[in-house]
């Protein structure tokens, strides 16, 4: 059975996309920690990061950099924190979430933004893409 994500990355499920490319695809994140907290995942299906091949994986964390700037360019933030934990979906993913200071890094505070602001949020960092 697809993951949540690859039902995403099939346009069955929909998202606040950011960026895609061939082998990637990034959307915002439905219960952030910050406006802005985007997932990172590869289009091919595999359970946890550190099992897709080299050449993905790779091309799995330049994506992800590039997300990262185009982040910082359209959110007021002092660092993109990088996290990888894996648990709640089998599908591996990054998540890449804007921060003032470490301890809006917390997995356990959840916001809600509404449709219209995630909307807004994901076309500004969209057109940071390059």
């Amino acid at each position: 059975m697809a993951s949540i994500f690859s039902k995403i990355v099939a346009g069955e499920i929909p998202c606040y996309k950011v960026a895609e490319d061939e082998k990637n695809f990034a959307f915002l994140d439905i219960n952030p920690m910050t406006p802005g907290h985007t997932l990172v995942i590869p289009k091919k299906e595999v359970d946890y990061l550190f099992d897709l091949s080299d050449e993905d994986y790779t091309s799995l964390q330049l994506f992800a950099k590039r997300v990262a700037l185009a982040q910082k360019a359209a959110l007021p933030c002092a660092r993109i924190a990088e996290a990888v934990l894996g648990m709640e979906v089998p599908h591996a993913h990054i998540h890449l979430v804007p921060i003032q200071t470490e301890a809006d890094l917390n997995f356990r505070n959840h916001i809600s933004l509404p449709a219209d602001e995630m909307a807004s949020i994901a076309a500004r960092i969209a057109a940071e893409m390059k």
